[in-house]
């Protein structure tokens, strides 16, 4: 597959670069505090076809950089027609999916992608490069993000920027994982978001 640049796929590693802290948002209230909050990029982790246009745009006319998992979005579908309607109807920056095809999509649509991955033992653990190689994303999305002895492993056996997310819900997650060498964090706690 043929590697396609993007600009926001950029600016998202730029911005992670200097705010590690990923705003997860499930839910309006949620949002209403990211919108608030100091930390530039989001992670819209609800919706649904009817309010997907509106809440992005509620994020990027805050300054945001607003990506938005797929997967979690009522009414659409984890396909390649999902991300080509979100990258047509939306000021989206990125998109984040546990499927490859979808991450791929993102990149052809010049979108920032961001594979969610879940690790839960050692046979996964082993997959990974392989769905790497699949989707070919900017960054991958470690979840759970709390472990950060298996972070340091992926140092020495991927290449992609790592986030660490799930289960962040605390100072010392956040300090752990970025010491590992994870890229960022992405959290849903907003006490996190404030330390």
């Amino acid at each position: 597959m043929e590697r396609i640049d993007s600009s926001r796929a950029t600016a998202v590693l730029e911005s992670l670069q200097s705010d590690p802290v990923i705003a997860s948002v499930k839910d309006q209230a949620g949002l209403t505090a990211a919108l608030e909050s100091e930390h530039e990029v989001l992670f819209l982790l609800y919706g649904s076809l009817v309010d997907i246009v509106h809440t992005v745009a509620r994020g990027k006319s805050a300054g945001k950089i607003v990506l938005v998992n797929v997967d979690f979005v009522d009414g659409l579908s984890s396909q390649d027609a999902a991300v080509e309607w979100l990258a047509t109807h939306t000021d989206a920056d990125g998109v984040l999916s546990s499927k490859p095809s979808v991450v791929r999509a993102a990149r052809r649509a010049h979108l920032a992608a961001v594979q969610r991955y879940f690790l839960v033992d050692s046979i996964s653990y082993h997959q990974l490069g392989r769905v790497l190689k699949q989707g070919e994303p900017h960054m991958v999305e470690i979840l759970p993000g709390c472990v950060p002895r298996v972070i340091e492993w992926l140092q020495d056996d991927i290449s992609t920027p790592i986030i660490a997310g799930g289960l962040v819900c605390e100072r010392g997650d956040v300090d752990a994982a970025l010491g590992a060498g994870a890229l960022a964090i992405a959290t849903s706690d907003q006490l996190v978001w404030d330390m």
